[in-house]
């Protein structure tokens, strides 16, 4: 991934060096499994560690693979560059190179899953704060894009927490389902290896054993893991969405902290664009652009293939980096966002009172009105409103209709916009599991 859309720790966990230590940890302590078994000799194994505070050279295993053609291979010959030859004689005895590579991989990606989980509890947290700060201020809800009936921001933000709040379990499932290691040998049958290193290694690196390999790690398990990178990376965008058009000029509900200096366009300086949001926007489309190939690489001929393995290792780096890289901007965006309470009301009554018309057709049916005639009634005075911006309840108050069944009182008390948000406390209390 490109560093304009990077952060350094996520980086760190897909840097070669990262990954070769990582290779060497699975090596070492398969030798100290053999050698716990009497199969190699302590001293070999006890000499694998020598490398333990070696930085291996990048450029020195690609020079070595360049004429291997096999990146494990020349990482297994540089490790003994370091260790000797005659010392690391056992090093990788009864292994094949998915066990180093599929057993790598899922380190990564658990790691990375840590990351993300961490991004997310730091979303939820903005998103918490900032429903509380509007629990009660009042919006127009919208369906279609067009108004519909009172809400509040509060409640915006409290949807948008929920939302994450599932995301958030559904990234620890991902990141329990894909902490597995294999260190089954060729096929997976463990006929050259005893199944004990499995679980030591898988141990000491944080997994659980995989319960059955081929010669590779299944890849539903990845699948799963990029679908789930996919659903966060909708969820983002499902919020950047609303965000743009809460910025819209003829909304300006809500907008993206424009800070000192910042310009919006280069030929027109009244501009204030919402570029991080946009741009969240494009970043999600990238995030799910990995789904479909995880999902494709669930696939493999007989024991294994190698057709997934380019795949991940484009998408692996590129779906976390990027995922981790959007979810910090959002909740900068949500942190520093502008709220604009009088623009909502202005919005609100831009055709006065037409946002309550289901509370005068629900109490015109209450009073004996079918709901056929009902409907007529505050329909037709309801168009007048969207034709000439007259005043939605001085028309009903005009109509014979509609005050024979319903007295000027009663139609004044529909018009209450505390009727809409009696169960915002509810409601919170059902998203933040409050008492």
């Amino acid at each position: 991934m490109i560093p304009r859309y990077s952060r350094p720790d996520m980086v760190a966990i897909w840097d070669p060096a990262t990954k070769f230590r990582i290779w060497y940890e699975i090596e070492a302590h398969a030798c100290d499994a053999m050698a716990d078994l009497g199969v190699i000799p302590r001293e070999n194994a006890d000499a694998v560690w020598k490398a333990k505070d070696v930085e291996f050279d990048v450029a020195r295993i690609d020079e070595i693979e360049a004429v291997t053609k096999h990146d494990v291979i020349a990482f297994l010959t540089h490790l003994a560059e370091h260790v000797g030859s005659e010392e690391a004689r056992f090093v990788h005895q009864g292994m094949t190179s998915s066990d180093v590579l599929d057993t790598c991989f899922n380190v990564q990606l658990t790691h990375a899953a840590d990351i993300l989980i961490a991004d997310l509890e730091g979303l939820l947290a903005a998103l918490k704060r900032r429903a509380y700060e509007h629990k009660d201020t009042v919006r127009i809800g919208r369906s279609h894009g067009i108004h519909a009936e009172p809400t509040t921001m509060g409640l915006t933000f409290a949807r948008f927490y929920a939302e994450m709040d599932r995301n958030l379990s559904r990234m620890r499932d991902a990141r329990a389902e894909i902490a597995t290691g294999a260190i089954s040998g060729a096929v997976g049958t463990f006929a050259n290896i005893d199944p004990a290193v499995e679980e030591h290694v898988c141990d000491k690196l944080g997994l659980v054993p995989e319960p059955i390999s081929t010669q590779v790690i299944p890849r539903d398990r990845h699948a799963a893991f990029f679908a789930t990178l996919g659903v966060v990376a909708s969820s983002i965008e499902n919020i950047a969405v609303e965000i743009r058009h809460m910025q819209r000029t003829e909304v300006l509900e809500g907008a993206e902290f424009f800070s000192m200096g910042q310009k919006g366009s280069s030929a027109m300086p009244h501009k204030k664009n919402p570029v991080l949001t946009e741009n969240l926007t494009g970043l999600a489309r990238m995030v799910r652009s990995a789904v479909i190939p995880a999902m494709e690489n669930v696939a493999l001929w007989h024991e294994r293939d190698i057709s997934h393995s380019s795949v991940e290792r484009m998408i692996g780096p590129d779906a976390t980096i990027t995922l981790d890289f959007a979810l910090a901007r959002l909740t900068s965006v949500i942190d520093k966002m502008l709220i604009f309470p009088e623009n909502m009301l202005e919005n609100m009554n831009k055709f006065p009172g037409l946002v309550m018309s289901q509370r005068v057709l629900l109490a015109l049916t209450q009073a004996g009105v079918s709901r056929e005639d009902a409907y007529t009634y505050v329909q037709r005075n309801a168009l007048k409103v969207w034709e000439h911006r007259t005043d939605f309840k001085e028309e009903l108050l005009a109509d014979a209709d509609v005050t024979a069944a319903l007295s000027p009182a009663e139609i004044e008390e529909k018009f209450d916009l505390g009727y809409h948000t009696k169960h915002v406390d509810t409601i919170f209390a059902r998203v933040f599991a409050e008492e």
